[in-house]
């Protein structure tokens, strides 16, 4: 890892882009009503949430997530498609089948796996493509 290869604004686009891709993922356009089933939330439980501590907390993981991938990617010969599959690779090794673990102990559904694991996944792969595109 060489730091002078980091480049923060680029870590700091990619720990935005995970609010961007869950607003629409955690969407009723695409998986939120079967999230919802899954957690047995109603619309009424999701309003009681500290929203500030949950979306500033948020934010303060991804920065870290992004950050510690940008460190992973920290050499000359990073570019997009090496910084895609890195994401991937940490996504959906790492990340998801962490979920997926998780999950198991937890009695949860392949369908709750699927849907966070999912998420992290495709989070990862575009962390991945702006910090091994903006070098």
């Amino acid at each position: 890892m060489n730091p002078d290869y980091i480049n923060l604004p680029a870590v700091f686009v990619a720990a935005i882009l995970p609010f961007a891709l869950g607003g629409l993922w955690y969407s009723p356009i695409l998986f939120g009503k079967a999230w919802m089933q899954e957690n047995k939330f109603t619309e009424d439980d999701l309003a009681k949430g500290k929203q500030a501590k949950i979306f500033g907390l948020s934010f303060i993981f991804f920065l870290l997530m992004s950050g510690n991938l940008a460190a992973f990617l920290a050499t000359p010969e990073t570019d997009m498609v090496f910084g895609v599959l890195a994401g991937f690779l940490a996504g959906f090794g790492w990340v998801a089948l962490s979920v997926a673990i998780i999950a198991l102990f937890e009695r949860r559904s392949w369908r709750y796996m699927l849907i966070n694991g999912g998420y992290m996944v495709i989070v990862f792969i575009l962390m991945g493509a702006v910090l091994g595109l903006w070098r």
